[in-house]
């Protein structure tokens, strides 16, 4: 197998080992729905709206650019939030299966939906749409795979090239969140922000097809 390997779930998040206080009988953990690092979780889906209501205001709605500002401090806020959350869950033993569910689906969202409203605004234009559109399949394609190997309780573990892919992205993101206001300081902010999102999709590709190669994997061994 390459990069990633295929292996029956544990109940741990984030590499972190299981306690044994905090697992049920079953084997899974008990979920914390107000611990910490599921609040920073939280946090993390409702910036969601927040940045995207910046984006339309300011742009769609020609709003003032100070909002471009706000959606990138509300931004960067969220992706500080998505290493604190995990750093937590280890240290203070606060993992849980709620946690392990919503941490990818927040950041895919936060990342998804700036990808889209970045594009409807015309800072993502021309070739580099396609950039957004391999980000978007990719992920698409990865929670796909992620749902019907766990319908046959097998995972598929994330990479830390997979979580430098994430890292990658959002850097990306927040230049072109600062767009033109952050080029009427800079000139080269969005230029930069297109340069990061290229690199950030090759990656998405090549962490995409180990996922897939994977997938296919497993399906050739059930069926053979």
């Amino acid at each position: 197998m390459r990069g990633l390997g295929l292996s029956v779930p544990r109940a741990r998040r984030y590499g972190g080992a299981m306690n044994s206080s905090t697992a049920t009988a079953s084997g899974r953990l008990r979920a914390h729905p107000l611990a910490l690092p599921n609040i920073l979780t939280y946090g993390r889906i409702v910036a969601v709206p927040l940045v995207v209501g910046c984006l339309f205001w300011q742009n769609i709605l020609h709003g003032p650019l100070w909002l471009r500002w706000l959606a990138l401090g509300i931004f960067i806020a969220a992706g500080v939030s998505d290493f604190l959350d995990g750093y937590f869950a280890r240290i203070w033993e606060q993992q849980s299966s709620l946690g392990r569910m919503l941490d990818p689906i927040a950041d895919k969202l936060l990342v998804a939906s700036c990808l889209l409203m970045l594009g409807a605004e015309k800072t993502i234009h021309g070739w580099s749409l396609w950039a957004a559109v391999v980000i978007l399949c990719r992920e698409i394609l990865v929670s796909g795979l992620r749902e019907y190997l766990a319908e046959l309780r097998v995972s598929v573990p994330v990479t830390r090239l997979a979580k430098w892919k994430t890292t990658l992205q959002l850097v990306a993101v927040g230049f072109l969140i600062c767009g033109e206001a952050g080029d009427a300081i800079v000139p080269v902010v969005t230029e930069i922000g297109i340069v990061l999102l290229w690199l950030s999709a090759l990656l998405t590709l090549y962490t995409g097809w180990d996922y897939l190669y994977a997938g296919l994997h497993h399906l050739y061994q059930e069926d053979a």
